[in-house]
């Protein structure tokens, strides 16, 4: 778990290492990439104090190999520490633990309570849509957004977007902040389907998780997140309704004779039946498939980019999708119509690509 926030390059040496600080029986195990540090507690047999950094992948890789059993960890006079299992002994060099970087304390924080399956299930939701822009940072973190009435959570590309919402959930003040993605991948992973509640507490520049024996602090993103309401489209005659499954699958069919560069795929919704297509005409490439559907409103051809159609489509869980839209050069809102928690809501936005003829 803490293995992951360690970077391949990094460039100072000391976080190459886990910190172990011991106090007796508790041990606390750290790892930092300076913008974020985790730290575990652990119950261990001992008595003493101390504090000395390990080499991380060293230990992670020896560990590994081990079935479940006693090691025993021993500070040796030369610079060494030595692990004894049942089979051997294994001795590597560890550094001075004082020199590794210790975690923020944030100041005044704000704190917000919320389950630790309700958190992954929201990062998981919204991650994908985040950007890899390093010229508009805010845009590749999610944004969270706290209040008495709910909490939000967004991620933009500029391309899609997705608006996470719970109101089964409160905050006691309004608050909002932009988190990063690799902090956030990590609790995605460890939270999965976890039901210990998460305290999570934030201020101006920092956000602190803690959970079970575990405590995640992070810098936070710096700067204002776009104004994502105002790019939602309020007004949506026209609505198709389809299985989500049988749309993918098609839209994945009829993207492999896209053009290569553009991905685009043309959506003509006529009464009961969408056609989708694409054509490469560089290859003289081309596919049409014809499902039925249930749509009201005026027949209509709109182009989307198919990569960000699948990567939505994949992202949701229900049996039914509902695609709504106004005009061919407006974005459509795709939702999800079933499957959903009380309290949750999932909206999802795909800008339209101008079709050629």
């Amino acid at each position: 778990m803490l293995g992951g926030i360690i970077n391949n390059n990094n460039t100072l040496p000391i976080l190459d290492n886990f910190l172990f600080d011991l106090d007796g029986n508790s041990l606390r195990v750290s790892a930092s990439d300076l913008e974020t540090t985790i730290s575990s507690h652990l119950d261990v047999e001992s008595s003493e104090k101390g504090m000395v950094c390990i080499p991380a992948r060293l230990l992670l890789d020896t560990l590994k190999t081990f079935p479940e059993q006693p090691l025993t960890f021993t500070i040796e006079d030369n610079n060494t520490v030595e692990i004894s299992s049942n089979h051997g002994k294994y001795a590597l060099a560890y550094a001075a633990g004082e020199d590794f970087p210790s975690a923020v304390e944030l100041k005044d924080p704000s704190t917000t309570i919320v389950q630790g399956d309700i958190l992954a299930t929201a990062i998981s939701k919204t991650i994908f849509a985040s950007g890899n822009d390093d010229l508009r940072p805010v845009m590749s973190g999610v944004f969270f957004q706290f209040s008495t009435e709910g909490l939000i959570f967004v991620a933009t590309d500029a391309h899609k977007l997705v608006k996470y919402n719970r109101t089964d959930v409160v905050a006691t003040e309004t608050a909002e902040f932009i988190m990063p993605k690799k902090p956030l991948n990590l609790l995605k992973s460890i939270l999965a389907g976890s039901e210990d509640e998460v305290s999570i507490e934030y201020n101006e520049s920092n956000a602190k998780f803690s959970f079970d024996n575990t405590v995640l602090v992070c810098r936070l993103i710096d700067g204002k997140y776009p104004n994502y309401e105002a790019v939602i489209p309020k007004e949506n005659p026209n609505k198709l309704t389809i299985d989500r499954n049988q749309f993918l699958n098609s839209v994945r069919r009829v993207s492999i004779f896209s053009n290569k560069t553009t991905h685009q795929i043309r959506l003509k919704i006529a009464g009961a039946e969408l056609n989708i297509s694409a054509e490469d005409i560089d290859y003289s490439n081309k596919a049409e498939e014809r499902l039925t559907c249930a749509y009201q409103g005026d027949d209509m051809q709109i182009g989307f980019n198919s990569r960000f159609l699948t990567e939505m489509l994949n992202n949701l869980t229900s049996d039914e999708v509902s695609l709504e839209m106004s005009l061919p050069n407006r974005a459509g809102i795709l939702t999800p119509t079933d499957g959903l928690d009380e309290g949750e809501q999932v909206t999802m936005l795909v800008m339209p690509v101008m079709l050629n003829g």
